[in-house]
């Protein structure tokens, strides 16, 4: 069966490589004679019948250097857009890092012709979505739209390019300069092992290499410059010609093209760009570096320089990173996981266009009495077994399949498909990239791994890092070999206004006038179909014909409300016990399956539910479904399983109280819900119960609680009802009885508004929750409106909240307010994490935007912006399988009427700002609420105090202190 599987795969590969791109004269000639003027057809590409992977599109070129690709795809009303810059970290001058990044967040703060935030509004105020993200090589900006805003978003686009510097004042750079601060504080300084990267790439790269500081940047850096510097990275790197403006979706070509032409075309180029070199990166002995941090379990990355993005040999370099560390087939997942001596243990084979490094990583496992030092060592070893074993045939096989089902799945979405070209078309100049991408890893041989890994691994240095507990050293793996030089920055030398060269664009138009939007599209929900097993099980299904994929999910109505309150944790560790061995099948065997056939299967188990998940390519769904029916049906419930899981969740929830966010998540939740609701604590259990639990505690939670009586199924598929329903026989004979539901205790009396301290010493942040029980979901009835009230205050990037505490005050990275909602019982949650000096004063801005709010209410332009952007996001919320999954599941699961989103439709169309109003006024009563508080209380007690509420100090178990 397996080879039949690779003769497929090589059949797709054949009519990839055999030249899917089409340049006929004629076609070229006649697109060329009706073009807009300055717009070049560079080249055309179709896909072939029987081709699964190439994405079809054109290419274009204009005058000033923008290249243009389209892809046209009708089978949803949304276009994707993507403007990419050939500019990321690796482009900055020493001294300057991180204004790459910081650029992103500049170009969100408006332009000559779009105030600011006028940007996010009118994406959010069409129903869309909208980002950025920079890395080492490249920025980009791209939102997902309805069909018929596709003009704005281009009017948009090309404002930021030729018209930002303008808009770009200091106050402006202050506040993003705070913003970005803020970021990394949020994802580096305030988070466990956050600064393993920075540390291991400052080791790994000569000083002064690009990538040997991080994208996001040094805090110095960002202090020392001002709004010229930054005008004039603009200036250098973001003309049209070092841009891909890439747009997927349902679209007119020549209507398009003429907007190109129209908004882009009069930009003048920028200087002239060059490719980066890539120079070879060498370590002339090991370089070992430790640092202590506020974390429960060491962690060891040794990291092995390599080759660079698109090398000849990164391919067999990702072969070995598989048979190294990827899944339960691997050998560090055997020599270190599967005996308890690692939590975790992975390879990788990170690559960027200058350079690319091989990584081992491990988190110990405390229990298991094993130092990094002995951590090491069995990496070491298993580097030698790879050695000894050499590569296998199955080896080869997973690899090439899991990239041929993971470009296959990354083609679900408009989004994903035009992210592709717009990647291949920037590092390697060709969109069409495809077939030979996955044409490197097909040819790849045994002989070229067993090389790769003689050439760049065996007995090369390497970068070996070590993070263990504050007050551990002894732990590290080797006494530090490498020191942390003083960084030399060249002394500062401002920009001054008139240093800079200003390119203006000439237009034959009032770019001021915001473009109209085009007619509404016809947007309908999947037709669902109904079915039910032999046994009782209901099945809901959809047809999604876009790709050769399915995508199920089997749920069982039991979950974390149906534990002991002695037994926390037996829920979830019950169905991690189901991703272990079968009866009939080894975990390793299990895994080595699921990866030759691009499959995932894996279960879950959340408040109210477990959850079995499965994605196939469809083509493999017979063979997907009868292994998620072995694990479902036949576990082995393996002691040795068992006790390595038991272990791997004790040390993770030890880790978890090293975590600020999952501390304040865990302590609110026990204040709003009570301790005696096994639902109020982490899904994972406490120290105390899940030690407590046995592997005979998990075989009655199964034959309890694993019943169909109380399972349904849900499936989006190319494949028919018919097929997929014969396919799901295999789950016909599952039987069980009758499961009693979940009993809630009484939720405790919140009271008067108090603050709720948890003190995290030396929190570079605070992370805040204020909120109270509200709404169980309706999806018609108040919650729904509460959801639409809510929108204007904190429901997005533009609301009220967001703009005050990130966009005005620069305290946070982000800064947001909703409702959420079970079948039973649900909250309110307004939340951030800030710096730590402005705790207080991001408290006083939360109140005061509630109470305002709940006051006086939305305003007309507010209700209206909520109308507009409500209503038009349901483009969105049918595309890929997985959205439709979720949309068919919610009806099954909340007993939702099949028309509900036009029930929904009407009562948006309808309602009143003094209705919504209304709502606010009820839900949102701010001295029913609590505030919750981790961070650094020697630094914040003294402005919590002068807020005037009861300060009560709790532990990270939420226990008084």
């Amino acid at each position: 069966m397996h080879f039949v599987r690779i003769v497929i795969v090589s059949v797709v590969f054949a009519a990839l490589a055999s030249g899917c791109q089409s340049k006929g004269t004629s076609e070229t000639a006649t697109a060329e004679a009706t073009l807009p003027e300055g717009v070049t057809l560079v080249e055309t590409v179709e896909r072939k019948a029987g081709d699964v992977v190439t994405i079809p599109y054109k290419k274009y070129r204009l005058d000033n250097g923008l290249t243009v690709l389209l892809h046209e795809d009708d089978s949803d009303p949304l276009v994707h857009v993507d403007v990419t810059y050939h500019v990321g970290s690796a482009r900055e001058e020493i001294g300057k890092s991180g204004f790459a990044h910081f650029f992103e967040h500049m170009m969100f703060e408006g332009t000559e012709h779009a105030a600011d935030g006028e940007h996010a509004r009118i994406i959010t105020d069409a129903g869309g979505t909208y980002n950025g993200s920079t890395n080492t090589d490249r920025t980009n900006y791209f939102q997902t739209i309805p069909s018929n805003q596709l003009e704005k978003i281009l009017w948009l686009e090309a404002d930021r390019m030729g018209f930002l510097l303008d808009a770009v004042t200091q106050e402006k750079f202050e506040v993003q300069r705070a913003t970005v601060k803020n970021e990394r504080g949020q994802r580096m300084d305030n988070q466990p092992y956050g600064l393993r990267f920075e540390r291991t790439n400052e080791a790994l790269f000569p000083a002064g290499h690009p990538y040997s500081w991080q994208t996001i940047g040094y805090v110095e850096d960002l202090d020392r410059v001002d709004v010229n510097d930054l005008k004039k990275f603009f200036l250098r790197w973001y003309g049209p010609n070092n841009a891909t403006l890439t747009i997927g979706g349902k679209l007119d070509k020549s209507e398009v093209l003429s907007w190109i032409a129209k908004y882009f075309a009069p930009i003048p180029r920028g200087p002239e760009v060059e490719m980066p070199e890539k120079p070879v990166v060498t370590l002339d002995a090991n370089r070992y570096i430790s640092m202590e941090d506020d974390v429960a379990l060491p962690l060891l990355l040794m990291s092995y320089p390599t080759v660079n993005l698109y090398h000849a040999d990164e391919a067999p370099l990702d072969v070995l990173m598989s048979v190294l560390g990827t899944g339960e087939t691997s050998l560090l997942y055997k020599n270190m996981v599967k005996k308890g001596y690692a939590v975790q243990a992975a390879a990788g084979h990170g690559c960027q266009e200058l350079a690319c490094s091989f990584t081992v990583i491990a988190l110990a496992n405390p229990s298991a009495g094993k130092s990094l030092a002995d951590l090491e060592k069995i990496a070491r070893d298993s580097l030698d077994e790879f050695e000894k074993r050499g590569v296998l045939d199955d080896d080869l096989e997973r690899v090439k399949m899991s990239i041929v089902s993971g470009m296959i799945y990354g083609l679900e979405s408009v989004a994903g498909k035009a992210g592709r070209l717009a990647m291949y078309e920037v590092y390697r100049a060709d969109p069409n990239y495809a077939a030979e991408d996955i044409a490197r890893y097909e040819n790849v041989t045994k002989d070229d791994v067993m090389r790769v890994y003689r050439q760049y691994i065996k007995g090369k240095s390497a970068v070996i890092l070590s993070i263990v507990p504050n007050g551990q050293l002894s732990q590290i793996a080797s006494a530090d070999t490498w020191k942390r030089p003083a960084r030399e920055i060249p002394e500062y030398q401002s920009v001054a206004e008139t240093d800079l060269e200003f390119r203006r664009a000439v237009d034959s138009f009032d770019r001021s006038v915001v473009p109209p939007e085009g007619k509404d599209p016809f947007i309908t929900a999947p037709d669902i179909w109904r079915a039910e097993l032999e046994n009782g099980v209901p099945v809901l299904g959809a047809k999604n014909a876009e790709t050769p994929t399915t995508a199920m999910r089997l749920r069982i109505g039991a979950g974390q409300q149906h534990e002991p309150l002695d037994k926390l944790g037996l829920a979830s560790l019950t169905a991690s016990m189901l991703n272990e061995a079968t009866t009939e099948t080894s975990n390793e065997e299990l895994s080595n399956k699921m990866q030759k056939l691009g499959s995932r299967i894996s279960f879950s188990a959340d408040n109210d539910s477990t959850n079995l998940s499965i994605r196939s390519l469809s083509q493999n769904l017979d063979e997907t479904v009868a292994i998620a029916a072995e694990m479902l049906l036949k576990p082995k419930f393996d002691p040795a399983d068992f006790e390595r899981l038991k272990g791997q969740y004790l040390q993770s929830i030890i880790q978890g109280k090293k975590d600020p966010q999952q501390i304040a998540a865990v302590v609110y939740q026990l204040l709003l819900y009570g301790k005696d609701n096994s639902f109020s604590y982490t899904n994972m259990g406490t120290e105390e119960t899940v030690s407590a639990i046995t592997l005979d505690d998990v075989k009655a939670f199964y034959a309890e609680h694993y019943s169909p009586r109380i399972a349904d199924i849900v499936a989006v598929s190319d494949e028919d009802k018919t097929a997929l329903l014969d396919k799901l026989s295999v789950f016909n004979d599952w039987s069980g009885g009758d499961v009693a539901a979940a009993v809630y205790k009484p939720f405790p009396e919140l009271g008067a508004t108090k603050i709720y301290l948890v003190d995290r010493p030396g929190s570079a942040q605070s992370e805040i929750r204020i909120g109270k029980r509200a709404l169980p979901y309706d999806a018609t009835g108040e919650y729904y409106r509460a959801g639409l009230a809510n929108l204007a205050l904190g429901g997005n990037s533009n609301a009220r909240i967001n703009q005050n505490i990130r966009e005005e005050k620069g305290y946070t990275y982000g800064a947001y307010s909703s409702f959420s909602g079970s079948r039973d019982f649900g909250s309110y949650s307004a939340y951030a994490a800030v710096r730590s000096d402005v705790t207080g004063a991001s408290i006083v801005e939360f109140e005061n935007e509630i109470r305002r709010y709940a006051t006086e209410g939305m305003t007309e332009e507010e209700l209206a912006y909520t109308r507009r952007a409500v209503g038009q996001r349901d483009a969105r919320r049918y595309e890929t399988p997985t959205q439709k999954l979720s949309f068919i599941a919610q009806i099954l699961e909340y007993d939702l009427e099949d028309d509900f989103v036009e029930q929904q439709n009407r009562i948006l169309a309808a309602i009143g700002r003094d209705e919504l109003n209304a709502v606010a006024k009820k839900q949102l009563a701010m001295d029913e609420m609590i505030i919750v508080v981790v961070g650094d209380k020697a630094a914040i007690l003294p402005e919590l105090k002068a807020l005037g509420y009861d300060i009560v100090e709790l532990d990270e178990d939420g226990n008084p202190v």
